[in-house]
């Protein structure tokens, strides 16, 4: 059986491979595990549900110990364990209870998904589906005991391909 983050790539013939632990529209926080599979970690405690896909960049390590997050607007969900074919457009800058917790902003290739075609940066996502995905990560963990989260900024397609970067480089330097 693959393992979705020691044997699958973290890139593909030059896009992402998006592994989609959270589908658009759950209001459950799936996990993948390390060991190979994946877990219900909770049920959101907010009255809120996930308004794009939530999933990891394989072989990445990040400032908090996991996987590089990945926040993956698409037209329709897809299912906890899809492998999506995405490229990165921006970075949203975060921190929570457990520290620097960015998420990179990402969209289907062209070929997975035509609609996001215009979609090159940041700036490109209209301002309103900006607010929500920063209301959602910043409302979604608040009724839960001793967790907080905190928007920092929003950054550019460099920012977050240097942050692509560097995760799988840590990744490849904790493997030694």
């Amino acid at each position: 059986m693959v393992n979705l983050y020691t044997d699958l790539p973290p890139k593909y013939r030059g896009a992402l491979n998006v592994v989609v632990e959270i589908p658009s529209g759950s209001v459950n926080k799936i996990e993948y595990h390390a060991d190979g599979f994946f877990r219900l970690d909770r049920a959101l405690y907010s009255a809120v549900y996930y308004p794009f896909e939530y999933g990891f960049l394989p072989q990445t390590l990040a400032g908090d110990g996991d996987a590089l997050d990945i926040v993956l607007l698409v037209t329709h969900p897809t299912f906890t364990g899809c492998v999506v074919q995405a490229k990165p457009i921006g970075i949203l800058r975060m921190e929570d209870d457990k520290g620097v917790d960015d998420k990179i902003i990402a969209v289907p290739t062209n070929s997975v998904d035509p609609r996001f075609k215009k979609l090159k940066s940041i700036g490109d996502i209209e301002l309103h589906v900006r607010k929500e995905i920063q209301e959602f990560l910043l409302e979604y963990k608040r009724l839960e005991k001793r967790k907080f989260t905190k928007f920092i900024r929003w950054e550019g397609i460099k920012k977050a391909e240097k942050a692509i970067e560097k995760s799988i480089k840590e990744y490849k330097e904790a493997k030694k």
